[in-house]
Parts: structure tokens; C-alpha cells; sequence
């Protein structure tokens, strides 16, 4: 995820409630942050009022920590309450890791989209060394070392440790249905890039967007191409789930973001994460002008701060993405090198 610099948004909340507490953003809606062990270093969950109790929305990671500041609120501001359901808007384990424990827990429903139900059952089933035949050559073949590329393969493995599973049966939601959440209706929004088809919802009566990782205020949120899909246009997805979101969505909701803070300025966020995103490829394309480069080599140019594992994993798979797309529009020129390794040209 890249830090980007809006100018035109506004913050009605200015400080986020501590990690176990929460703080009320709306009639019956109830904001709870989570701590996360990375960069990002925290995820917001949504709290709707439904039949006497709470509906979440997302879980934190299926961690120790994660699990404490839960607990931190059902002794404390929930206390006497109790949650009911549950909609989880994305594969990723910060938004899903918790979904077994919540659900066994306190017996819940759980509301998601197709996609990301199945790649987390995917990913919670697949063998420790799924794809790695196929894994490992991919990421040599765009330039990354073999100490490298075993860093970035070991990251499938950390999904393991990091999500408690999903229950065996959901209720699928997808977009355009209106979901019901006590006596709420919510239309259901999608959109790709950063995971398969996240879920939004909207409540255009009282002007709120639960946005979870599509659009966040001062970052980006990860577009990458992973070795599964090695062809993808995730960022091409992406840039035309933001103009959907614009499309649908009025200017003056507030935002209610999977990280960060809730913000008012939609149409102008989007259209920042358009921009970031045009400069970001004529960054690779000045990159590319004089000589050839891989994946591997593009990096350092679009993130010139020091890279763990973690996050090596995501700037390559979100570097991959830029190439895809300006590949697709004719953009860059594909050279395969003698030793076998793609590198990129700027037509």
C-alpha cells in the first residue's frame, strides 16, 4: 500500500478510538480498531445495530492481539451486548482471519462474496507447497533471486497462521443486492484489483460508505498480480471498480475505510488514486526508457525505502501490475533475455 497526498478531504473524526475501545461514527454504527503486526498497523471494523445486537463487519487477524482487543470490547463498551451476524467484505486475513473463531464463538452467520469465501477455503485447504513448481519459476523468471523468491513463497504459508478459517456454510452477497442489517437495507457494491470482488456497502439514505480496502484517504491499497493469474490487469480492474464506485456512490458520503479514517471527499479520493496510479506507470515508464528491466529490477525505482519479505511480496506483485496493464495498452515491449528472464522496454 502507497502513502499518497490528498488535499481535499475532510476528517470529521480527527483521532481513532484505541485499540479494544470504540467510538460511535453514526446513529446504531460503532467503529472498532484492531491492531495489526505490520507497516499498516491497524484495521477498522464496523459495528451495525441489528436486532438488539451488532453486526460486524470484517474481523481483524486471527491473532492473539486481535483476539484481546475483542474481548477488550465485549467486557467493556459492549458489554450486555452481543453479536449477531457477521459480513466479511475480502479474502485478505486482516479483514477474514477471525471469521472461525467470531462464528463458533458467538454462532454467527457469515455474509461474503463467492470469491473471496472460495480462495480463503482455497487457501485454508491448498497444501503447504500448492503451486510452488509453478510459483517458483514465475517470480525467477521476472528477475527475483532464489533468496528472494523463497521469501515471498514462505508468505503463503504465514496466511495459515494468521486466519482461524471460514465456517462451512455462508450466505453469498454480490453486487446489487440490498442487503438487510437489522432495520437498515444496504446496497451491495464490488469491486477488484486489490482482492477478487470486495464488497462495499451502501446506505444512501443516511450518506455512508462502507468502503472497507477499495478506497482509503491516505494510501493506496495493494494491487498486485500474483503467480496464479501471472496475466492479470488487476490495476486495469481496479481503476475501473474506482469509476464505478464514483458512478454510483454520491460526493458528500462519508467514508467509512477498512484503514484509517473515515473521511468525507469521495469523488476527489478517487479521482487522487487515478492520478497516483497515471504516475506511477510513467515512473516505470521513464524507469524502462534506457534499457530493459524486470519486475525484480523495477522495484527499487517505485519503492526506494528498504523492503521486508512482507513487503517485497506486495511491491512485486503490485510492480507486475503496472507492467500487465501497460503492457495491455501497448505501453511497454516484453524482452526475453538468454537466461530466460522477461524484461520490459518503453515503447
Amino acid at each position: 500500500m502507497q502513502a499518497t497526498h490528498p488535499s481535499k478531504l475532510s476528517f470529521p473524526i480527527p483521532e481513532p478510538p484505541a485499540f479494544g475501545s470504540i467510538t460511535d461514527i453514526a446513529p446504531g454504527i460503532r467503529w472498532l480498531r484492531l491492531p495489526l503486526p505490520y507497516r499498516l498497523d491497524h484495521v477498522n471494523i464496523y459495528l451495525i445495530a441489528n436486532a438488539g445486537g451488532w453486526t460486524a463487519l470484517d474481523t481483524g487477524l486471527g491473532d492473539d492481539a486481535c483476539k484481546q482487543a475483542w474481548q477488550a470490547a465485549l467486557a467493556g463498551p459492549l458489554r450486555g451486548q452481543h453479536l449477531n451476524s457477521l459480513i466479511v467484505s475480502h479474502f485478505h486475513p486482516d479483514h477474514v482471519g477471525l471469521a472461525g473463531w467470531l462464528c463458533e464463538r458467538f454462532d454467527l452467520k457469515l455474509s461474503m462474496p463467492r470469491p473471496e469465501y472460495l480462495h480463503t477455503l482455497l487457501l485454508q485447504f491448498a497444501p503447504a507447497d500448492y503451486g510452488e513448481d509453478v510459483f517458483r519459476p514465475f517470480y525467477q523468471r521476472h528477475g527475483l533471486s532464489a533468496e528472494a523468491t523463497e521469501l515471498v513463497l514462505s508468505r503463503g504459508h504465514e496466511y495459515l497462521r494468521r486466519t482461524s478459517g471460514v465456517p462451512a456454510s455462508y450466505h453469498r452477497i454480490k453486487g446489487g443486492d440490498t442487503l438487510a442489517v437489522g432495520e437498515r437495507s444496504f446496497r451491495v457494491l464490488t469491486g477488484g484489483g486489490h482482492a477478487l470482488e470486495q464488497a462495499m456497502l451502501y446506505r444512501p439514505e443516511e450518506r455512508l460508505f462502507l468502503a472497507a480496502d477499495q478506497v482509503i484517504a491516505r494510501i493506496s491499497p495493494n494491487v498486485s498480480v500474483h503467480p496464479m493469474e501471472p496475466d492479470l490487469d488487476a490495476l486495469g480492474i481496479y481503476l475501473g471498480s474506482l469509476r464505478a464506485v464514483r458512478e454510483s456512490v454520491a460526493p458528500d458520503v462519508l467514508v467509512l475505510p477498512g484503514h484509517g479514517l473515515p473521511f468525507h471527499g469521495l469523488h476527489d479520493r478517487v479521482e487522487e488514486l487515478i492520478q497516483h496510479h497515471a504516475q506511477r506507470c510513467g515512473e516505470l515508464a521513464l524507469a524502462c526508457t534506457t534499457a530493459p528491466l524486470s519486475v525484480a529490477e523495477i522495484v527499487p525505482y517505485l519503492f526506494t525505502r528498504t523492503l521486508d519479505a512482507h513487503q517485497t511480496g506486495f511491491a512485486f506483485g503490485e510492480v507486475l501490475a503496472h507492467v500487465n496493464h501497460m503492457l495491455g495498452r501497448g505501453e511497454l515491449r516484453l524482452e526475453t533475455d538468454a537466461g530466460g528472464v522477461d524484461r520490459y522496454r518503453t515503447v
